[in-house]
Protein backbone atom coordinates (compact mmCIF):
# COMPACT_ATOMS: atom_id res chain seq x y z
CA UNK A 1 0.00 0.00 0.00
CA UNK A 2 2.83 2.42 0.81
CA UNK A 3 4.20 1.92 -2.70
CA UNK A 4 0.87 2.68 -4.33
CA UNK A 5 0.09 5.94 -2.52
CA UNK A 6 3.08 7.98 -3.81
CA UNK A 7 2.25 6.87 -7.36
CA UNK A 8 -1.35 8.01 -6.96
CA UNK A 9 -0.21 11.31 -5.48
CA UNK A 10 2.17 11.87 -8.35
CA UNK A 11 -0.64 11.20 -10.83
CA UNK A 12 -2.89 13.62 -8.96
CA UNK A 13 -0.21 16.30 -9.11
CA UNK A 14 0.17 15.74 -12.84
CA UNK A 15 -3.57 16.10 -13.42
CA UNK A 16 -3.95 19.15 -11.18
CA UNK A 17 -0.94 20.94 -12.53
CA UNK A 18 -1.40 20.13 -16.19
CA UNK A 19 2.02 18.47 -16.23
CA UNK A 20 3.29 15.87 -18.67
CA UNK A 21 4.17 12.40 -17.32
CA UNK A 22 7.91 11.73 -17.28
CA UNK A 23 9.23 9.93 -20.31
CA UNK A 24 6.72 11.48 -22.71
CA UNK A 25 8.55 13.57 -25.32
CA UNK A 26 7.39 17.14 -25.67
CA UNK A 27 5.96 18.23 -28.98
CA UNK A 28 7.59 21.40 -30.34
CA UNK A 29 5.20 24.35 -30.25
CA UNK A 30 7.51 27.22 -31.11
CA UNK A 31 6.45 28.95 -27.90
CA UNK A 32 8.55 29.81 -24.86
CA UNK A 33 8.31 27.27 -22.05
CA UNK A 34 8.01 28.24 -18.39
CA UNK A 35 7.29 26.31 -15.21
CA UNK A 36 5.56 27.21 -11.96
CA UNK A 37 6.83 25.07 -9.07
CA UNK A 38 4.94 24.88 -5.77
CA UNK A 39 6.27 23.83 -2.36
CA UNK A 40 3.86 20.93 -1.95
CA UNK A 41 0.44 19.60 -2.84
CA UNK A 42 -2.60 21.54 -1.60
CA UNK A 43 -5.84 23.10 -2.82
CA UNK A 44 -4.03 26.45 -2.65
CA UNK A 45 -1.80 25.31 -5.50
CA UNK A 46 -4.74 24.08 -7.55
CA UNK A 47 -5.98 27.68 -7.55
CA UNK A 48 -2.51 28.89 -8.55
CA UNK A 49 -2.46 26.33 -11.38
CA UNK A 50 -5.62 27.91 -12.81
CA UNK A 51 -3.80 31.26 -12.89
CA UNK A 52 -0.81 29.64 -14.60
CA UNK A 53 -3.08 28.15 -17.25
CA UNK A 54 -4.81 31.49 -17.84
CA UNK A 55 -1.45 33.27 -18.01
CA UNK A 56 -0.11 30.81 -20.54
CA UNK A 57 -3.14 31.34 -22.76
CA UNK A 58 -2.99 35.14 -22.55
CA UNK A 59 0.76 35.56 -23.02
CA UNK A 60 1.32 32.79 -25.55
CA UNK A 61 3.51 30.64 -23.31
CA UNK A 62 3.73 26.91 -22.71
CA UNK A 63 3.19 27.11 -18.95
CA UNK A 64 3.01 24.12 -16.63
CA UNK A 65 2.52 23.70 -12.89
CA UNK A 66 4.59 21.19 -10.95
CA UNK A 67 3.86 20.19 -7.33
CA UNK A 68 6.56 18.28 -5.40
CA UNK A 69 5.15 15.41 -3.39
CA UNK A 70 8.24 14.53 -1.36
CA UNK A 71 9.59 17.86 -0.16
CA UNK A 72 13.04 19.32 -0.84
CA UNK A 73 14.44 16.30 -2.67
CA UNK A 74 11.49 16.27 -5.05
CA UNK A 75 11.70 20.01 -5.62
CA UNK A 76 15.41 19.67 -6.43
CA UNK A 77 14.69 16.89 -8.90
CA UNK A 78 12.04 19.03 -10.59
CA UNK A 79 14.44 21.96 -10.97
CA UNK A 80 17.16 19.73 -12.41
CA UNK A 81 14.73 18.21 -14.88
CA UNK A 82 13.51 21.64 -15.99
CA UNK A 83 17.08 22.83 -16.54
CA UNK A 84 17.86 19.71 -18.56
CA UNK A 85 14.81 20.41 -20.71
CA UNK A 86 16.00 23.97 -21.24
CA UNK A 87 12.94 25.88 -20.06
CA UNK A 88 12.92 29.64 -20.56
CA UNK A 89 11.91 30.47 -16.99
CA UNK A 90 11.06 29.01 -13.58
CA UNK A 91 8.88 30.47 -10.84
CA UNK A 92 9.34 28.63 -7.55
CA UNK A 93 8.22 28.70 -3.93
CA UNK A 94 11.39 27.45 -2.15
CA UNK A 95 10.87 25.01 0.70
CA UNK A 96 14.12 25.82 2.49
CA UNK A 97 15.82 28.78 0.76
CA UNK A 98 18.98 28.67 2.89
CA UNK A 99 19.75 25.01 2.25
CA UNK A 100 18.56 25.23 -1.36
CA UNK A 101 20.77 28.18 -2.26
CA UNK A 102 23.08 26.12 -4.47
CA UNK A 103 20.33 24.67 -6.70
CA UNK A 104 18.46 28.00 -6.80
CA UNK A 105 21.57 29.89 -7.90
CA UNK A 106 22.36 27.19 -10.43
CA UNK A 107 18.89 27.67 -11.90
CA UNK A 108 19.26 31.47 -11.85
CA UNK A 109 22.43 31.24 -13.93
CA UNK A 110 20.90 28.95 -16.55
CA UNK A 111 17.42 30.41 -16.95
CA UNK A 112 15.16 33.20 -15.67
CA UNK A 113 14.41 32.42 -12.02
CA UNK A 114 11.78 34.16 -9.92
CA UNK A 115 10.18 33.25 -6.60
CA UNK A 116 6.54 33.35 -5.56
CA UNK A 117 4.61 32.76 -2.32
CA UNK A 118 7.82 32.29 -0.29
CA UNK A 119 10.99 34.18 -1.11
CA UNK A 120 14.70 33.34 -1.21
CA UNK A 121 16.07 36.89 -0.85
CA UNK A 122 19.71 35.79 -0.52
CA UNK A 123 19.59 33.87 -3.80
CA UNK A 124 20.15 35.19 -7.32
CA UNK A 125 16.43 35.15 -8.15
CA UNK A 126 15.28 38.16 -10.18
CA UNK A 127 12.08 39.09 -8.33
CA UNK A 128 9.63 37.84 -5.69
CA UNK A 129 5.89 37.75 -6.44
CA UNK A 130 3.64 37.55 -3.41
CA UNK A 131 2.66 39.26 -0.21
CA UNK A 132 4.56 40.49 2.83
CA UNK A 133 3.95 37.49 5.08
CA UNK A 134 4.78 39.34 8.28
CA UNK A 135 2.12 41.97 7.51
CA UNK A 136 -0.35 39.25 6.51
CA UNK A 137 0.37 37.48 9.78
CA UNK A 138 -0.49 40.65 11.67
CA UNK A 139 -3.84 40.66 9.85
CA UNK A 140 -4.38 37.12 11.15
CA UNK A 141 -3.40 38.23 14.66
CA UNK A 142 -6.00 40.99 14.46
CA UNK A 143 -8.66 38.37 13.65
CA UNK A 144 -7.60 36.41 16.73
CA UNK A 145 -8.10 39.51 18.89
CA UNK A 146 -11.56 40.02 17.37
CA UNK A 147 -12.54 36.38 17.87
CA UNK A 148 -11.15 36.23 21.43
CA UNK A 149 -11.51 39.75 22.89
CA UNK A 150 -10.90 38.44 26.42
CA UNK A 151 -7.83 36.46 25.41
CA UNK A 152 -7.35 32.81 26.28
CA UNK A 153 -5.30 29.71 25.52
CA UNK A 154 -4.22 29.31 21.88
CA UNK A 155 -2.30 26.75 19.81
CA UNK A 156 -0.71 27.51 16.43
CA UNK A 157 -0.56 24.81 13.74
CA UNK A 158 1.58 25.16 10.61
CA UNK A 159 3.13 22.89 7.99
CA UNK A 160 6.81 23.73 8.43
CA UNK A 161 8.97 26.59 9.61
CA UNK A 162 11.94 26.24 7.24
CA UNK A 163 10.13 28.37 4.65
CA UNK A 164 10.69 32.12 4.70
CA UNK A 165 6.95 32.79 4.40
CA UNK A 166 6.05 30.41 7.24
CA UNK A 167 8.42 31.98 9.77
CA UNK A 168 7.31 35.51 8.88
CA UNK A 169 3.61 34.62 8.86
CA UNK A 170 3.78 32.94 12.26
CA UNK A 171 5.72 35.79 13.86
CA UNK A 172 3.38 38.40 12.39
CA UNK A 173 0.40 36.49 13.77
CA UNK A 174 1.91 36.35 17.25
CA UNK A 175 2.92 40.02 17.23
CA UNK A 176 -0.46 41.15 15.89
CA UNK A 177 -2.37 39.05 18.40
CA UNK A 178 -0.34 40.35 21.32
CA UNK A 179 -0.41 43.99 20.18
CA UNK A 180 3.35 44.20 19.85
CA UNK A 181 5.30 46.72 17.80
CA UNK A 182 6.07 46.03 14.15
CA UNK A 183 9.33 44.03 14.04
CA UNK A 184 9.76 41.43 11.25
CA UNK A 185 13.11 40.38 12.75
CA UNK A 186 11.58 39.28 16.06
CA UNK A 187 11.42 35.51 16.61
CA UNK A 188 9.69 33.53 19.34
CA UNK A 189 10.88 29.89 19.56
CA UNK A 190 8.16 27.43 18.46
CA UNK A 191 8.35 25.51 21.75
CA UNK A 192 8.02 28.63 23.90
CA UNK A 193 4.89 29.20 25.97
CA UNK A 194 4.02 32.89 25.67
CA UNK A 195 1.89 34.55 28.37
CA UNK A 196 1.19 38.09 27.23
CA UNK A 197 -1.67 40.55 26.69
CA UNK A 198 -4.24 38.13 28.10
CA UNK A 199 -3.26 35.28 25.77
CA UNK A 200 -1.41 32.07 26.50
CA UNK A 201 0.16 30.67 23.34
CA UNK A 202 1.01 27.11 24.35
CA UNK A 203 3.20 26.37 21.32
CA UNK A 204 3.55 25.97 17.56
CA UNK A 205 3.19 22.47 16.09
CA UNK A 206 4.44 21.50 12.63
CA UNK A 207 3.50 18.52 10.43
CA UNK A 208 5.74 18.83 7.34
CA UNK A 209 2.73 18.56 5.00
CA UNK A 210 1.70 15.24 6.57
CA UNK A 211 -2.10 15.49 6.87
CA UNK A 212 -2.33 12.63 9.34
CA UNK A 213 0.24 14.33 11.57
CA UNK A 214 -1.56 17.66 11.18
CA UNK A 215 -4.83 16.18 12.40
CA UNK A 216 -3.07 14.33 15.22
CA UNK A 217 -1.54 17.64 16.33
CA UNK A 218 -5.02 19.11 16.65
CA UNK A 219 -6.37 16.04 18.46
CA UNK A 220 -3.45 15.93 20.88
CA UNK A 221 -3.86 19.63 21.62
CA UNK A 222 -7.53 19.18 22.50
CA UNK A 223 -6.66 16.30 24.81
CA UNK A 224 -3.78 18.13 26.50
CA UNK A 225 -5.48 21.53 26.90
CA UNK A 226 -9.14 21.14 27.90
CA UNK A 227 -9.32 24.91 28.41
CA UNK A 228 -8.18 25.66 24.84
CA UNK A 229 -9.89 28.76 23.55
CA UNK A 230 -8.55 28.99 20.02
CA UNK A 231 -6.73 27.27 17.17
CA UNK A 232 -4.75 29.18 14.54
CA UNK A 233 -4.13 27.23 11.32
CA UNK A 234 -1.51 28.95 9.16
CA UNK A 235 -1.25 26.65 6.11
CA UNK A 236 -4.24 26.05 3.83
CA UNK A 237 -4.88 22.48 4.95
CA UNK A 238 -4.48 23.16 8.71
CA UNK A 239 -7.92 24.72 9.36
CA UNK A 240 -9.89 21.86 7.70
CA UNK A 241 -7.95 19.32 9.80
CA UNK A 242 -8.66 21.37 12.91
CA UNK A 243 -12.37 21.34 12.06
CA UNK A 244 -12.30 17.55 11.68
CA UNK A 245 -10.67 17.16 15.09
CA UNK A 246 -13.13 19.56 16.72
CA UNK A 247 -16.10 17.76 15.16
CA UNK A 248 -14.89 14.40 16.45
CA UNK A 249 -14.40 15.88 19.92
CA UNK A 250 -17.85 17.51 19.89
CA UNK A 251 -16.31 20.98 20.22
CA UNK A 252 -17.25 22.66 16.95
CA UNK A 253 -18.20 26.24 17.74
CA UNK A 254 -16.75 26.00 21.25
CA UNK A 255 -13.13 26.57 20.26
CA UNK A 256 -12.45 29.56 18.01
CA UNK A 257 -10.73 28.79 14.71
CA UNK A 258 -8.77 31.49 12.92
CA UNK A 259 -7.44 30.47 9.54
CA UNK A 260 -5.12 31.27 6.69
CA UNK A 261 -5.86 30.74 2.97
CA UNK A 262 -9.03 29.82 1.13
CA UNK A 263 -9.63 26.08 1.37
CA UNK A 264 -13.26 25.20 0.63
CA UNK A 265 -13.73 23.67 4.09
CA UNK A 266 -12.41 26.87 5.67
CA UNK A 267 -14.77 29.08 3.68
CA UNK A 268 -17.70 26.76 4.44
CA UNK A 269 -16.72 26.96 8.12
CA UNK A 270 -16.89 30.76 7.99
CA UNK A 271 -20.38 30.51 6.48
CA UNK A 272 -21.47 28.11 9.25
CA UNK A 273 -19.79 30.08 12.02
CA UNK A 274 -17.32 27.33 12.98
CA UNK A 275 -14.42 29.42 11.64
CA UNK A 276 -14.22 33.07 12.70
CA UNK A 277 -12.29 34.29 9.69
CA UNK A 278 -9.30 33.77 7.43
CA UNK A 279 -6.52 35.76 5.82
CA UNK A 280 -6.36 35.00 2.12
CA UNK A 281 -3.61 35.41 -0.40
CA UNK A 282 -4.25 35.42 -4.13
CA UNK A 283 -2.71 32.20 -5.46
CA UNK A 284 -4.50 32.64 -8.79
CA UNK A 285 -2.60 35.88 -9.35
CA UNK A 286 0.63 34.30 -8.12
CA UNK A 287 0.33 31.91 -11.03
CA UNK A 288 -0.92 34.46 -13.56
CA UNK A 289 1.63 37.17 -12.75
CA UNK A 290 4.48 34.64 -12.64
CA UNK A 291 3.76 33.64 -16.23
CA UNK A 292 3.36 37.30 -17.23
CA UNK A 293 6.72 38.29 -15.71
CA UNK A 294 8.55 35.27 -17.14
CA UNK A 295 7.03 36.02 -20.53
CA UNK A 296 8.44 39.55 -20.48
CA UNK A 297 11.82 38.41 -19.18
CA UNK A 298 12.01 35.83 -21.97
CA UNK A 299 11.63 38.72 -24.42
CA UNK A 300 14.47 40.58 -22.73
CA UNK A 301 12.21 43.11 -21.04
CA UNK A 302 13.65 43.64 -17.55
CA UNK A 303 11.50 46.70 -16.84
CA UNK A 304 8.94 44.37 -15.22
CA UNK A 305 11.30 44.02 -12.25
CA UNK A 306 10.79 46.86 -9.74
CA UNK A 307 13.65 48.37 -7.75
CA UNK A 308 12.34 46.63 -4.63
CA UNK A 309 12.66 43.22 -6.37
CA UNK A 310 9.15 42.49 -5.09
CA UNK A 311 5.76 42.50 -6.83
CA UNK A 312 3.28 42.86 -3.99
CA UNK A 313 -0.03 41.01 -4.15
CA UNK A 314 -1.63 42.01 -0.83
CA UNK A 315 -3.48 39.71 1.54
CA UNK A 316 -6.92 40.46 2.93
CA UNK A 317 -9.18 39.35 5.76
CA UNK A 318 -12.35 37.35 5.06
CA UNK A 319 -15.09 37.19 7.69
CA UNK A 320 -18.68 36.02 7.46
CA UNK A 321 -19.79 39.29 5.85
CA UNK A 322 -17.32 38.89 2.97
CA UNK A 323 -17.19 35.14 2.46
CA UNK A 324 -20.04 34.64 -0.04
CA UNK A 325 -18.80 37.26 -2.50
CA UNK A 326 -15.19 36.11 -2.15
CA UNK A 327 -16.03 32.44 -2.69
CA UNK A 328 -18.15 33.21 -5.75
CA UNK A 329 -15.26 35.18 -7.27
CA UNK A 330 -12.85 32.35 -6.49
CA UNK A 331 -15.07 29.70 -8.09
CA UNK A 332 -15.46 31.82 -11.22
CA UNK A 333 -11.70 32.24 -11.60
CA UNK A 334 -10.80 28.60 -10.99
CA UNK A 335 -13.63 27.38 -13.19
CA UNK A 336 -13.32 29.73 -16.11
CA UNK A 337 -10.12 31.72 -16.45
CA UNK A 338 -9.33 35.30 -15.55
Amino acid sequence: MKLIIPALLALTVTLLGGCKPSGVPEQPSGRKKVAFVSNGVASFWTIAAAGVKAGGAKFGMDAETLMPVEGISDQKRIIEDLLTRGVDGIAISPIDPVNQSEILNQAARRTKLITHDSDAPASERLVYIGMDNYKAGRLCGALVREAMPKGGTVMILIGRLEQDNARSRRQGTIDGMLGRSHDPKRFDPPSAVINEAGFKIVGTLTDNFDRAKGKANAEDTLAKYPDLGGFIGLFAYNPPLILEALAQAGKLGQVKVIAFDEDDATLAGIQKGTVYGTVVQNPYMYGFRSVEVLSELAKGNTSVIPMSKMIDIPARQIRKAEVDAFWAELKERVGGGK
